[in-house]
């Protein structure tokens, strides 16, 4: 590939990254309680998290699918909360699929997001990727 395509690629992929803020309808997730007691559950990561809103049960195990949905752009799942048992620092880079598992111990609504940056560019959270998990 010439450098001159290289250089536009990259100023492309900039721009896209840069991107203006946006607002995500809510796509809530009730997780069932399995026969083995564990609250299992899916969430794909593009520009946001879907689905954005996940309900659980306290004193449950829970384990979540994170798959990215993108081809070059890393994501993370950051839910910091540990006077509720919340603990989780988790990257997933572009494509790749990571299973977290953590057990939250008080009822409350608590907030996952990803923090990951371009350069001086806003954050992804700061453009709308984040979520709640609701614990019961």
């Amino acid at each position: 590939m010439p450098i001159r395509s290289v250089g536009y690629l990259l100023l492309a992929m900039l721009l896209c990254m840069a991107g203006e803020d946006y607002v995500v309808a809510e796509e809530s997730v009730e997780l069932a309680v399995a026969e083995d007691g564990v609250q299992r559950g899916s969430v794909s990561l593009d520009d946001f998290y879907h689905p954005n809103h996940l309900i659980v049960r306290a004193g449950k195990p829970v384990e979540l699918v994170l798959k990215s949905l993108t081809t070059i752009t890393p994501h993370n799942f950051i839910l910091k909360e540990p006077e509720a048992g919340l603990n989780v620092e988790e990257e997933i880079g572009a494509g790749k699929t990571v299973t977290v598992k953590f057990t939250p111990t008080r009822p409350g609504t608590y907030t996952f997001y990803c923090d990951k940056r371009l350069l001086f560019f806003k954050s992804h959270r700061e453009k709308g990727m984040e979520g709640r998990l609701e614990v019961r």
